[in-house]
C-alpha cells in the first residue's frame, strides 16, 4: 500500500505524470457552486491534481467542457430496465451514471437467495459500481403470493458482502407501525446500519414511529408538503423520476441549495426505450434546470448528497483523493456526456468487452396452468363493484365504485368508462390461485395485455376487454419463459420473452429497446392511452401502493391492509 500512497503523492505534487490528465476545461466545483478552470490529474482509480497544471503519460484535451462528479442512483431495481445487470451497465453507464444503488427486490421475490446471490456476482463484473441493497421484503406482504421466503436468516450471510450496503425499501410500513414480529426481526438485525425506507403518503405521527427504527431514507414522495415534512423529521429524500412513477416536476420546489444536503436522484424503474428517447438521471438534470432549479442544487443531489446518504465516502467531488467517477459534458444545462471515467477507466466498448459474464438464473420460473376464457367470467353483482382507478404517471390507485352492466349472469366491462378487466394468476407453482377484478383508465378498446413482471411477487397480470384474448394471452407467457405480451382479436400482435426469472432479456439492451418500441405501437393499437401501458400494469398488483390493487388472493384495499370480501 505505501508504494500506491508513493505514487500517488508524487503524481499529485507532480513529480511524476499522472496517468491521466483532462487539460483546458473546467470543472463545477460542489462545494462553492463555482467553475473552475483547471486540468484535473488521474493517478489509477483516484483524483490526485486539481486546481493546477498537470502533465499526464496520456493527456485529453475537453475545452470548452465541464467535469462534474459521476451520477448515483440511489434506488432503482435493475430487473426494471428488463436487461440483465451486464447491459444495464452498458445502457447507462456512458450516460454518466457511474453507481447505481439496486434492490433486487423483483428477482429475489421470485428466486430468492439465488436471485440475489446473481445480482452480487454481476455486480463484481460490470464496470459501474453497481451496490446492492438486501430485500426486506420477501415476501412484500401476507396479500399475496411470492415465489419465495427470506427471514432475515437467510439475509444475513449476505450482509458482508463487499457490494453490500445495508437493508432494502422497507415497504411494509403498516407491518412495522403494527409491530409485526417479522418485520421486527429485520429492523434489528440493521440497527445501525443503513435502512432504505418506503412510505407512500405516511404522515404525522405514524410516520415518527417508522422513522423511530432507524429507517432513513424514502423515494416515495409525491408532493413537496410531504416531502418537507420528511426532510424535517430527518429522511434523505430521493427525487423518482421513472417511466411511471415520475415525481420530480412536483418535487422541485424542495430542490433548492439549502435543502440539497438532504435530497438525492433515483430512477426506481425505467426501462430502455425511455432511456433511450429522453437519458437517465442526465434527463433529471436537464429537466431540472429548464425549471428553473439551481445547478448547484441538482448536480449535488445527483452525486456528494447521494453519496453521504449511502455511506459512500469516497466519491461526489472532483477534488484530489476521491474516486475518479467523472462525467464530461458540454454544459451544465445540457448535461451530455461526451466522456466518462468509472474508477479512473475511460468507458468505452472495450472496456465493457473485458468483463467476466454471468450464468443467467431463474430460465424456468413460469410455472402457472393453462387457464381459460371461463376463468376470467365474474358472476353480476347487484350494487356498486370495486374498480382500481389507475392515475397516469403514478403507482398510487384509487379506489373507485361503479354500478357495471350485466352480460346474463356475469358482470361486463363498460368501454364508454373505460372500465376493462383485470386478473392476476399465480405463477410460481405453488398454490394456483386466480383473481379477478376491474380497473379503469387504460383505454383499451379490444384485445388484452399480460405480463410477468407485477410488483412485487410477479405473478402473471393482465387486462383486457375480452375473456378469450385474456385468456391466450396469460398462456403465452407460459411458452415464452415469462415477458410481455399483446393479443387482437385472437392473435398475438406484440411479445418480448424475458426469461430471467420472467423478468429480463438475455438480449443487448438495443434489442430490448427495438422491441419494445413495437410493444407500444400494438399496446397503442389496442386504444391504450397510457404513456407506458407494460409498467402500469405491473404495478397494478402491489399491495403496499395505496389505495385499491389486485394480487392472486384478491382486490386489497391497502389502507385496510385486508383482503375486500
Amino acid at each position: 500500500m505505501s508504494e500506491t500512497l508513493e505514487r500517488l503523492i508524487d503524481q499529485g505534487v507532480g513529480r511524476n505524470p499522472a496517468d491521466i490528465v483532462l487539460k483546458g476545461g473546467q470543472f463545477f466545483d460542489l462545494v462553492t457552486g463555482e467553475l473552475i478552470a483547471s486540468d484535473i490529474a488521474l493517478s489509477g482509480d483516484r483524483i490526485v491534481g486539481t486546481c493546477g497544471d498537470y502533465h499526464g503519460l496520456e493527456e485529453i484535451d475537453i475545452s470548452g467542457r465541464i467535469v462534474v462528479p459521476g451520477f448515483i442512483d440511489t434506488h432503482l431495481h435493475i430487473e426494471s430496465s428488463l436487461v440483465t445487470p451486464h447491459e444495464f451497465d452498458r445502457c447507462v453507464l456512458p450516460l454518466g451514471i457511474t453507481t447505481s444503488i439496486c434492490d433486487p427486490h423483483e428477482i429475489a421475490n421470485v428466486l430468492g437467495t439465488e436471485g440475489i446471490q446473481f445480482f452480487l456476482d454481476s455486480a463484481l463484473e460490470t464496470i459501474m459500481d453497481i451496490r446492492v441493497q438486501l430485500s426486506s421484503c420477501v415476501p412484500a406482504t401476507h396479500l399475496e403470493t411470492s415465489g419465495a421466503d427470506l427471514p432475515v436468516e437467510r439475509l444475513l450471510p449476505f450482509r458482508q458482502h463487499p457490494k453490500v450496503i445495508g437493508l432494502a425499501e422497507f415497504m411494509n410500513f403498516p407491518g412495522v407501525i403494527h409491530k409485526d414480529p417479522v418485520c421486527l426481526a429485520k429492523l434489528d438485525a440493521f440497527q445501525g446500519g443503513h435502512i432504505d425506507g418506503h412510505a407512500p403518503l405516511l404522515r404525522g405521527n405514524e410516520l415518527n414511529g417508522y422513522l423511530a427504527t432507524g429507517i432513513r431514507t424514502d423515494h416515495e414522495c409525491t408532493s413537496a408538503e410531504e416531502a418537507l415534512e420528511k426532510v424535517r423529521k430527518g429522511m434523505h429524500i430521493l427525487v423518482r423520476e421513472g417511466s411511471v412513477s415520475k415525481d420530480l416536476h412536483a418535487l422541485m420546489p424542495i430542490i433548492t441549495e439549502r435543502l440539497s444536503p438532504y435530497l438525492a436522484l433515483c430512477t426506481d424503474d425505467r426501462n430502455p426505450l425511455d432511456i433511450a428517447e429522453q437519458g437517465h438521471l442526465d434527463h433529471m438534470i436537464r429537466t431540472a434546470i429548464a425549471a428553473g432549479v439551481e445547478p448547484l442544487a441538482i448536480y449535488r443531489a445527483a452525486s456528494i448528497s447521494a453519496a453521504r446518504a449511502f455511506g459512500l465516502r469516497d466519491r461526489g467531488l472532483v477534488a484530489p483523493g476521491w474516486r475518479a467517477d467523472l462525467v464530461v459534458v458540454d454544459s451544465l444545462e445540457n448535461c451530455r456526456a461526451e466522456i466518462v471515467f468509472a474508477s479512473g477507466r475511460r468507458v468505452t466498448e472495450q472496456l465493457f468487452a473485458r468483463r467476466r459474464p454471468v450464468e443467467p438464473v431463474g430460465l424456468d420460473s413460469v410455472k402457472a396452468g393453462e387457464v381459460k376464457a371461463a376463468d376470467f367470467a365474474m358472476p353480476y353483482i347487484e350494487g356498486e363493484t370495486s374498480v382500481i382507478g389507475v392515475l397516469p404517471g403514478k403507482i398510487i390507485t384509487e379506489h373507485r365504485r361503479y354500478r357495471l352492466p350485466a352480460e346474463g349472469n356475469q358482470t361486463g366491462v363498460d368501454l364508454g368508462r373505460d372500465i376493462i378487466k383485470v386478473a392476476v394468476i399465480e405463477r410460481h407453482g405453488l398454490n394456483g390461485n386466480h383473481a379477478n377484478g376491474f380497473v379503469q383508465g387504460f383505454g383499451l378498446k379490444k384485445g388484452a395485455i399480460a405480463s410477468t413482471v407485477g410488483h412485487d411477487s410477479h405473478n402473471i397480470c393482465v387486462v383486457g376487454v375480452n375473456d378469450e384474448d385474456m385468456a391466450l394471452a396469460a398462456n403465452r407467457l407460459g411458452e415464452i419463459k415469462g415477458g410481455f405480451v399483446v393479443v387482437e382479436d385472437g392473435k398475438v400482435t406484440g411479445e418480448i420473452s424475458l426469461p430471467v426469472a420472467g423478468l429480463m432479456s438475455l438480449e443487448p439492451y438495443e434489442r430490448v429497446r427495438d422491441i419494445l418500441h413495437h410493444l407500444r405501437q400494438a399496446a397503442f393499437a389496442l386504444g391504450a392511452t397510457l404513456e407506458e401501458p407494460f409498467l402500469q400494469l405491473a404495478f397494478l398488483p402491489l399491495p403496499v401502493i395505496p389505495h385499491l390493487k389486485i394480487s392472486d388472493r384478491g382486490l386489497v384495499d391497502v389502507d385496510k391492509f385486508a383482503l375486500i370480501g
